[in-house]
């Protein structure tokens, strides 16, 4: 239902995961017989998890330890550890920067090349880990570094931005068309971030195997301070499921992964992300506050280092415990930032669903 904004503008009401709450059904489970598993193309996880592409958050190490314990972790091959030999005297010196001039010097580090050997070495480290191997390049970097990403073997190849569409059009460069780019591509391709039906069914006809919804939500952006651009979760999750659902008509079955990526701070907003119909979570902050996280308490995205226009920051978000606490626990704090895989195994007990499917069908309410 649209609201009028004034007399020449008319517009909708979005709400944000805060904004809503998970009703409970006539039965209850026992949280030990909840499924968590999530499978994208041939790719099988116990957990419906993935790490956002930040350099705060994976490194090689914690993608490792990530895929280890049931999850996905993606490397930002745009980040610090494809653009030095090795990046930790900096990822230390980011956490010792005064506010004042956290951005200056942030441009000024990555200013750097990404070396295309690196992020071979980078992902071949994964690899040889044993995990399932997942890197991110944004839309304009794509077409330069695909072929190094590939020849690394990498099983998951992801195309994250703030706002992606199926085909960015541009004066100035030779435009990346994702539905080209995905049929050349022998690997499974993740796209992101969208936020309405309309433009999740465009990414969903290139080809994709998951979108990523979401822009302009993230614990460290400014865009909508910025641009003015951004969308509630709660209502842009649903939307794209709504696209996800529709498409699975018009291509005759094809079923493309709705990952909820923004806004994901706490383990109750994770839940409410999987009732609103999301597949999965890409998520930053909660593994940012991870111990052995690299950014060693503090959090920034690649907005922060734009070159014209940062619209993110480096912000300071502490310390809980350490990855494997931040997933299973045990937690020592009752703000939601421990033990998410029990916290959504529980909130899908009490509710009566032991699959994730079954969880999407969830009632929820306002307020």
């Amino acid at each position: 239902m649209s609201i009028d904004i004034g007399l020449a503008k008319r517009g909708r009401q979005g709400y944000h995961f805060d904004d809503i709450a998970i009703v409970p059904s006539r039965r209850t489970r026992d949280p030990q017989e909840v499924s968590t598993h999530w499978q994208i193309d041939a790719y099988r996880f116990d957990l419906p998890i993935v790490a956002a592409p930040m350099d705060s958050v994976m490194s090689p190490e914690t993608a490792i330890a990530l895929g280890k314990f049931g999850g996905l972790g993606v490397l930002n091959l745009e980040g610090l550890w494809t653009r030095y030999e090795d990046p930790r005297p900096l990822l230390e010196e980011i956490a010792r920067i005064e506010p004042a001039q956290v951005t200056p010097r942030l441009q000024q580090i990555y200013s750097e090349p990404i070396k295309a050997e690196l992020i071979t070495a980078r992902l071949q480290e994964i690899r040889d880990a044993g995990v399932t191997v997942a890197g991110s390049l944004s839309p304009g970097h794509t077409k330069q570094f695909a072929d190094a990403v590939v020849k690394a073997g990498v099983d998951l190849f992801v195309i994250r931005g703030t706002t992606v569409s199926a085909e960015h059009v541009s004066g100035n460069a030779e435009p990346l068309n994702l539905k080209e780019f995905i049929y050349e591509l022998d690997v499974p391709v993740i796209v992101g971030g969208c936020a309405t039906h309309q433009a999740a069914l465009h990414l969903m006809r290139t080809g994709a195997a998951g979108v990523l919804v979401g822009f302009g939500g993230g614990a460290t952006h400014t865009t909508r301070s910025v641009l003015g651009v951004a969308v509630p979760m709660a209502s842009a999750v649903s939307d794209v499921a709504a696209a996800r659902r529709d498409y699975l008509d018009e291509s005759g079955g094809r079923y493309v992964h709705v990952i909820a990526d923004g806004s994901i701070g706490r383990s109750g907003d994770l839940a409410k992300a999987f009732a609103c119909g999301a597949d999965a979570v890409m998520i930053g902050s909660p593994f940012a506050r991870a111990t052995d996280a690299p950014g060693s308490g503090f959090h920034w995205g690649a907005e922060a280092w734009h070159g014209d226009l940062p619209r993110g920051e480096r912000v300071e978000i502490g310390t809980v415990g350490s990855l494997e606490q931040v997933l299973f626990g045990p937690s020592h704090v009752p703000d939601g930032t421990m033990n998410l895989v029990g916290a959504l195994r529980r909130a899908m007990a009490t509710t009566g669903y032991t699959d994730l499917k079954e969880f999407q069908r969830i009632e929820v309410v306002l307020g």
